[in-house]
């Protein structure tokens, strides 16, 4: 059933402190909504449980990026057309600008946000790999004042985070020092544009005298949350790319996933397909420095 408008209120605070101070007077109460490309699903089919909506889509601290000696800070409510658009994104953070030209069409990427995609917690969502990848700190801001975690420790199950009922994603920051590495991202939908991702593989690497020097492998879909391989990544770091070693990197990527069977795939097609994308990036990561 379509929802009522007049079932929900919205208000617009216009400032950071005031979307704050609403959050602390009434934990739990409101949503916060920027491009609101997820939450209007939800309305559109009659089931968007909260009613009460607060727009944080002006508010300029949220819509900051700002680049960094050490490091690149992204507003939690920039777009992902700013992203991808961003020359510094672009040039240092590929993963990220491609995954961000890669989510929804056109009209979805002026309105859907990168830290409203960082709250969404959908593990298909695929930005999320490349925020692993890429060693990403959030900023998270409430009344009682910010704090810095770790995104590799924001998702705690299926559409579940650390987020506080009171607290907002301030912005997301990446460490710029991943320029020299080769990056690989592929995403495996049912079709090549505006699908939701079966698998979704975002991949960085150095070789060095023949070996791995390092390497980071981050899995979208195939698993509750967005998946970082780190036995994988331990497991083939200062060996040579060989045969063998594909092998045996293919099997430590089934131990680490946990796909499930839903209306988009099965459990059985994205762990090979897992497998598969990871090949591959072996393959052209060999390549890379068998060129360099």
């Amino acid at each position: 059933m379509r929802a009522d408008p007049a079932d929900y209120r919205l208000v617009s605070p216009g400032s950071l402190q005031g979307v704050l101070s609403l959050l602390a007077a009434e934990p739990a109460q409101w949503l916060p909504i920027a491009g609101g490309t997820d939450v209007m699903v939800l309305y559109s089919a009659g089931k968007l449980a909260n009613r009460n909506l607060i727009d944080i889509w002006n508010i300029p601290e949220l819509r900051q990026i700002e680049v960094f000696p050490d490091r690149i800070s992204i507003g939690a409510a920039s777009t992902y057309t700013a992203v991808r658009n961003h020359n510094v994104v672009a040039r240092e953070f590929p993963l990220l600008a491609t995954a961000a030209s890669w989510t929804g069409g056109i009209a979805n990427q002026n309105r859907g946000t990168l830290g409203g995609n960082i709250a969404n917690a959908s593990p298909a969502a695929d930005s999320l790999p490349a925020l692993l990848i890429y060693d990403a700190v959030l900023t998270l801001i409430s009344v009682r004042g910010e704090r810095r975690v770790p995104y590799r420790t924001f998702h705690t199950g299926y559409k579940q985070t650390i987020l506080a009922a009171d607290e907002l994603i301030l912005n997301i920051s990446l460490p710029r020092r991943f320029s020299k590495y080769f990056s690989h991202a592929r995403k495996v939908g049912a079709r090549n544009a505006q699908a939701i991702s079966k698998v979704y593989l975002a991949a960085l690497g150095q070789v060095a005298n023949g070996a791995i020097r390092d390497v980071r492998l981050a899995l979208g879909s195939v698993a509750p949350v967005p998946l970082r391989l780190n036995g994988t990544e331990k497991m083939l770091t200062g060996k040579e790319i060989a045969p063998s070693l594909i092998d045996a990197a293919r099997k430590s990527v089934l131990k680490e996933i946990r796909p499930i069977d839903d209306i988009r795939s099965t459990a059985r097609y994205r762990s090979a397909v897992a497998c598969n994308l990871v090949t591959e990036f072996l393959a052209k990561l060999a390549a890379e420095g068998a060129t360099a």
